[in-house]
């Protein structure tokens, strides 16, 4: 079985080593035509998500930055649709050779580095400010460092929301109401003994499955972030949404340990510096694309349910088990990271009217 899986891995590196060297050789030689400069490097960044996506967007900017800061010396083409792989492949080649650059979810990351899956344990932000304030400060800059033991080195944080329960027959305003319900989740070990830390019934599920499923009532709500849930239309079988934020799971840029070795210390600033900026400019691309989401299911009928700050901490003391069952040696940082949120507590109040 191990020899099938690193028969595949290699057809899969060479499969984008290919795909690679055919778009490096068609870009050399459209700037040949056009008598360009050729750059002394030509990296690959590989993302699945589409052409429209805020993580795509921010790739394509970190790409440009990188360009017009070495002037033309590095040029960093974007893959995007998944055209090198799914993100476990991207990370397998990018430690063997293939792939130069990349942004992955953390939640693919930390089955390679598990001490990465304290950052996205449940309820642990107030909101996405107080992760920004850890992310960007000492604490992100330690897990950055950290990345570089797997053969890559970590770039930059980028945005990927917040996910929260929605429900087809009633509101969730506090635990009592989430009891018993049969909610639908990844296929996550993790997420399921969050859902049923809070009392309710986690059914491990496919996305593709989800709409048929509530529309049938054979579970009685989901959870993701406001765009999937409006892409996706599940707001028409289940129209409650309540903003509890769950788990905030951060993308991060990467790059693979064998390309960075290959730069200067300037270029390396330059690359750092870039992909720093490109993550500032992600953010606000997904701030406006959750807040067209939720424009849309409103003006369509959702009712949106706002935890109030005592609910949940309620919510967030139920995760106790399941902080020491993932992050046991890292009750430390938790603790550091829940302290945090202090600062949020009185603005919190203010928003809401508490």
């Amino acid at each position: 079985m191990r020899s099938e899986k690193n028969w595949r891995r290699l057809g899969m590196a060479l499969t984008s080593m290919a795909i690679a060297a055919a778009a490096a050789a068609a870009m050399l030689q459209y700037r040949a035509d056009r008598k360009e400069p050729e750059p002394e490097y030509v990296f690959f960044y590989a993302e699945n998500q589409g052409e429209a996506y805020p993580t795509t967007l921010g790739a394509y900017r970190f790409a440009e930055l990188v360009e017009e800061k070495t002037k033309g010396r590095i040029r960093i083409l974007v893959q995007a649709e998944g055209t090198l792989g799914a993100e476990d492949e991207v990370i397998d080649q990018m430690r063997y050779g293939g792939i130069d650059f990349a942004r992955v979810s953390l939640s693919q990351l930390s089955e390679y580095i598990p001490e990465l899956r304290v950052l996205m344990m449940p309820y642990l932000y107030t909101d996405s400010q107080h992760m920004w304030r850890v992310l960007d400060g000492e604490i992100g800059e330690q897990f950055l460092e950290s990345v570089s033991q797997n053969r890559l080195v970590g770039l930059s944080w980028y945005d990927a929301g917040a996910r929260n329960f929605y429900s087809t027959s009633k509101p969730i305003a506090c635990l009592e109401d989430i009891a018993g319900m049969r909610i639908r989740v990844q296929e996550s070990e993790l997420m399921a003994d969050t859902v049923e830390a809070l009392g309710a019934v986690a059914v491990p599920m496919a996305y593709a499955e989800v709409y048929s499923a509530l529309e049938r009532g054979i579970v009685d709500g989901a959870e993701n972030n406001w765009s999937s849930y409006e892409s996706m239309s599940h707001y028409e079988a289940a129209p409650y949404y309540t903003v509890d934020e769950h788990m905030r799971v951060p993308e991060i840029q990467i790059c693979a340990q064998h390309t960075w070795e290959k730069l200067t210390e300037e270029d390396r600033r330059i690359i750092l510096e870039c992909a720093k900026e490109s993550a500032l400019y992600e953010r606000e691309l997904w701030k406006e694309q959750e807040e067209i989401s939720k424009q849309i299911v409103t003006q369509r009928g959702t009712k949106v349910v706002e935890l109030s700050l005592e609910e949940r901490k309620r919510f967030q003391e139920a995760m106790e088990g399941v902080y020491e069952k993932y992050c046991l040696d890292q009750m430390d940082i938790i603790e550091r990271i829940i302290g945090e949120s202090a600062a949020n507590e009185k603005k919190w109040k203010e928003e809401r009217g508490n």
